[in-house]
C-alpha cells in the first residue's frame, strides 16, 4: 500500500523489509542503539520490549544490557523477525503492528531504535507509549534525523523529475518534529525527558555504491517498492550518480557518510 505518506506497520506491505540487505551495514547501524541504551540509568529492570526489533541486533544490545530483564522484540516483518530468532533463539519475537502495540502489563523499558520515524502522529504516538510504562520507566527512542541530508534530498528529487513521477513522487516520509517539539510532547507525561542529537560519520567502503546500498536497505525501498525493474534499475543509476557528486571519497577511497540522529529518554 504506498500512499502520499507511508507506514511499514501492515504486514501485508508492498514495501517488504530485507534483513540481508539492512544487515550489510550493521556495526555502524548498531552503534546509535548501543549510546542509546548506554545513557539508560535504571537498575532492576524486569521487563523490555524492542518495538521495532529489526533483524534483532537492537535487542541483543538492550539483553546484554538487562541479563536478568524479560526481553521480547515486535516487527511488522516475517523476513526480520526470522534473522533476529535465529540470532537470539531464547527471546520471544512477534509480528506486530508497532504504532497499535499495547503492553497486558506495565513495561519498565521501552526501545524503539529507527523505528518510528515510519509511523505518522508522534504527538499521539509518544504519549500512548509512556502510558505503557511502569512507574519510573524509561521510553528510550533513536529516529534519523536526517532528511535534509543530501541522500535524501536527492530521492526526493529523482522520484519527482524521473519518468517514474507519477508513481513515486508523492511519496513522503511521516514528518517529525524538532527536539524541542518532542521535549513538549513528552514532558506533561514525564518527570524527566532527555533529548540529545549526533552525527555519526561512517566511513564506507565501496564509494558512492556503498551509499546507494545503505540506503536501499531503508530510505529508498518505498520509492523501489512502487517501480518495475527497469524502473528501479534506472532510479538506482541516477541515484548513484548524485551520490557520485554529493560524496565524493575521502583520501583512502572510502566515503564519509555524515548521519545525523536524535535520541530521546523520556522517563515517566
Amino acid at each position: 500500500m504506498l500512499l502520499a505518506t507511508f507506514s511499514l506497520t501492515n504486514k501485508d506491505s508492498t514495501m517488504s523489509w530485507s534483513a540481508t540487505q539492512y544487515s550489510t551495514f550493521e556495526n555502524e547501524r548498531t552503534r546509535p542503539v548501543r549510546d542509546l541504551v548506554a545513557a539508560l540509568v535504571q537498575q532492576n529492570i524486569r521487563t523490555a520490549v524492542d518495538l521495532g526489533c529489526g533483524p534483532g541486533n537492537s535487542t541483543q544490545v538492550l539483553a546484554e544490557r538487562y541479563p536478568a530483564a524479560a526481553v521480547s522484540g515486535i516487527d511488522s516483518s516475517e523476513d526480520m523477525l526470522r534473522a533476529a530468532r535465529q540470532r537470539l533463539p531464547t527471546i520471544d519475537f512477534a509480528l506486530g503492528d508497532i504504532a497499535s502495540w499495547t503492553a497486558p502489563e506495565g513495561v519498565d523499558v521501552i526501545l524503539a531504535n529507527a523505528s518510528l520515524q515510519w509511523l505518522p502522529d508522534h504527538a499521539e504516538l509518544y504519549p500512548q507509549l509512556v502510558r505503557q510504562l511502569t512507574e519510573g520507566g524509561s521510553l528510550a527512542i533513536q529516529t534519523p534525523d536526517n532528511l535534509d541530508e543530501p541522500a535524501h534530498r536527492r530521492a526526493r528529487e529523482i522520484a519527482s523529475q524521473g519518468p517514474w513521477a507519477d508513481k513515486i513522487a508523492a511519496i513522503k516520509h511521516p514528518p517529525r518534529h524538532t527536539a524541542a517539539e518532542y521535549y513538549d510532547i513528552l514532558s506533561p507525561h514525564c518527570r524527566q525527558v532527555e533529548v540529545w542529537r549526533t552525527t555519526y560519520y561512517h566511513p564506507l567502503t565501496g564509494g558512492a555504491q556503498a551509499v546507494v546500498e545503505w540506503f536501499k536497505g531503508s530510505a529508498l525501498r518505498p520509492y523501489l517498492a512502487a517501480l518495475d525493474g527497469d524502473e528501479q534499475q534506472g532510479f538506482l543509476t541516477d541515484y548513484l550518480h548524485a551520490m557520485e557528486k554529493d560524496y565524493p571519497p575521502a583520501a583512502d577511497g572510502k566515503v564519509l557518510l555524515p548521519f545525523p540522529r536524535l535520541f530521546i529518554v523520556a522517563t515517566r
